[in-house]
């Protein structure tokens, strides 16, 4: 029996469901029960009719899955995969910057730890940050962590939200050049660019979208090559999906190593052994589950 074959018999002797996030490499997107981006794998966690929930990204996701569903098990092939730009918030960083702004509404996009969502008003993510936050029309608005999509939101909307400094390493390593050089090499390709990127990128592409909104927009547009400015695991999926269109990635360092610390592997393992379990205080998870069930209801 190859490890695909036992990870599915382990998948179906524990009853367990794996979720994949878009930028997980090809072999984990290949074998999960569901790939999507934070959004869509939020909403999946609340569906699923399981046991146990294998969740192939980096802990943030797990956390959330765990918050949101306190009678499963949730597993993580690793527990070392962690987001650098959630590590650049904690809870105590962030009732400070609350005590600062103590009219402020807090939205939290959820690339952030239990602990921080749990001090938050509402989550949200890239995909639906702008529709969260014109739900506080009359708010100030702490934004956090990540100023890029803080600014993002802040542009669209037309007004100054407080931004906390964090970014993801991986979007802020990609260039204007960069894409200017692919747009020049490709004229008719479409440029899809996540708003983790730099501003100074966002206003060279064409598009600014979540992973999810990239797959939707490159399955209904009729264009024929497009311009990927993400992670590049999202590769996987747009060209399984669109075998006729033409994808080009963004850099080759736009790579995330947390994301590629997830294989087949790991995830056999995790299935056969039942561990590394994921688990979040229930008082924290508690409070984080209030505000990433008002970002659900708001969707």
């Amino acid at each position: 029996m190859n490890l695909r074959d036992e990870i599915l018999n382990w998948k179906a002797q524990r009853n367990a469901v794996i979720l994949a996030h878009n930028y997980q490499i090809p072999d984990i997107q290949d074998i999960a029960d569901f790939t999507g981006d934070s959004l869509e794998l939020a909403r999946k966690a609340t569906e699923i009719d399981a046991a146990a929930i294998v969740f192939c990204g980096v802990h943030f996701m797990a956390e959330t899955a765990a918050i949101l569903n306190p009678g499963k098990t949730v597993l993580v092939p690793d527990p070392k995969a962690g987001c650098p730009m959630a590590d650049m918030l904690t809870a105590d960083q962030l009732r400070n910057f609350k005590a600062q702004h103590p009219r402020a509404k807090v939205v939290c996009y959820v690339n952030s730890t239990a602990e921080v969502k749990a001090e938050s008003d509402c989550c949200c993510t890239s995909g639906n940050a702008v529709e969260i936050v014109r739900h506080y029309p009359d708010d100030e608005v702490i934004f956090v962590p990540d100023a890029h999509l803080g600014a993002v939101v802040a542009k669209k909307l037309n007004r100054d939200l407080i931004l906390w400094p964090g970014y993801c390493p991986t979007h802020a390593r990609i260039s204007p050049q960069d894409l200017l050089d692919l747009k020049k090499a490709h004229p008719q390709a479409i440029a899809m660019a996540h708003p983790e990127c730099p501003l100074r990128v966002l206003q060279v592409a064409d598009e600014i979208l979540s992973t999810g909104q990239m797959c939707t927009f490159a399955r209904e547009n009729p264009a024929r090559e497009f311009i990927v400015v993400t992670e590049e695991g999202l590769l996987h999926r747009l060209r399984k999906e669109n075998p006729a269109k033409t994808f080009y990635h963004i850099s080759p360092y736009a790579v995330c190593p947390n994301m590629k610390q997830n294989t087949l592997e790991k995830l056999y393992f995790c299935l056969r052994d039942g561990q590394p379990v994921v688990t979040v205080d229930p008082a924290t998870a508690a409070r984080a589950r209030r505000a990433i069930e008002q970002m659900l209801a708001w969707s």
